[in-house]
């Protein structure tokens, strides 16, 4: 087995600026509630902060890497990360700006997630990125990103970037190495790039079998290639809702994400998310650790009026049934 695990669970929340879903009339987002929320989170006990990143979506959404810039004023303890930056929309020289910006200003407490996307096809559109370069146009963002994560002056010439000859970028990461880079992916083509060029695995909407199914997939392309053992992230994006029993939990998830993904989502929220009482919820995040999780995001589902309750409420009862696996 080429990858190896953390052995300690961390569980973090998944956005910062939300807008209530379902909502009418305008959405005009506060500093001070980013800040009252950034601070709840760290006072709570969790480990991580998440955001996640559109163009163009369902439902307002803002670019992750500003929100977690405003975010790393407050919390000096979090880990802050994209879940997942998508990468094809952009080109990688400005982003690893950003992104080395961001290393600093978090003091080497940042993880790049990045995905494909693809769902919404009509910001590949906006963007003018074809929707079926997306797959090759995050390997060599990738690359050109690691290029400017040494701190070397960089070249390169690729098939969507470039050429360009010996251009530095200063200062360099705050880390060796740059930010671990985070990939997202479910197809056995995204799996296998993952095990070519990922510090770590980032998933959502799949089971536990399915993740545990995917970590072997990674882990032997990992091999193939030759990397040897690797310390390896491996994060999942998990849709939550605490409530008094589970039908109550998967109505509310199923009404958040209906309106969110712009379709029906009873079946999918009922076979992928973390629903119900505290220890029920508990139950889902042990069989995710079992596959290999060791990195947990959760999205709190419901109105937006409840997010800051939901936090508190698994932070006193749904931690204290996880706090073995959270020891390591």
């Amino acid at each position: 087995m080429a990858l190896i695990l953390d052995k300690k669970l961390r569980i973090g929340v998944q956005t910062i600026h939300r807008r209530t879903e379902p909502a009418t009339g305008p959405w005009e987002p506060r500093i001070d509630e980013l800040v009252e929320l950034v601070q709840l989170v760290d006072r709570c006990g969790y480990d991580s902060l998440w955001a996640g990143d559109h163009i163009s979506f369902a439902i307002p959404i803002l670019d992750p890497l500003l929100q977690l810039a405003q975010a790393a004023v407050v919390s000096r303890r979090l880990t802050l990360g994209t879940s997942v930056l998508l990468l094809p929309l952009r080109h990688p020289t400005p982003v690893a700006k950003q992104v080395l910006t961001l290393d600093h200003l978090t003091e080497g407490r940042f993880i790049l997630g990045v995905g494909v996307g693809g769902e919404f096809p009509k910001e590949y559109a906006a963007c003018d990125v074809p929707h079926n370069e997306r797959g090759a146009r995050l390997s060599e963002g990738v690359q050109v990103l690691r290029k400017f994560f040494t701190g070397e002056p960089v070249s390169h010439h690729g098939k969507f970037f470039g050429p360009f000859e010996d251009i530095p970028m200063r200062p360099g990461p705050r880390r060796p190495g740059g930010p671990p880079i985070w990939f997202a992916g479910r197809k056995p083509a995204a799996l296998r790039r993952i095990g070519r060029l990922g510090d770590g695995f980032l998933a959502y909407v799949i089971s536990p079998e399915m993740y545990r199914d995917a970590l072997g997939v990674i882990g032997e392309t990992a091999d193939k290639k030759g990397r040897g053992d690797v310390n390896f992230g491996t994060g999942h994006l998990l849709f939550t809702r605490l409530d008094k029993d589970y039908e109550t939990a998967l109505d509310r998830a199923t009404e958040t994400l209906s309106v969110r993904y712009a379709m029906d989502f009873r079946k999918a929220a009922a076979r992928y998310c973390a629903l119900g009482t505290p220890q029920q919820v508990a139950d889902r995040i042990r069989e995710f650790h079992a596959a290999g999780v060791r990195h947990i995001a959760l999205d709190l589902l419901g109105p937006y009026e409840q997010r800051n309750r939901q936090i508190e409420w698994f932070a006193a009862e749904v931690l204290p049934l996880l706090a073995g696996l959270m020891a390591g």
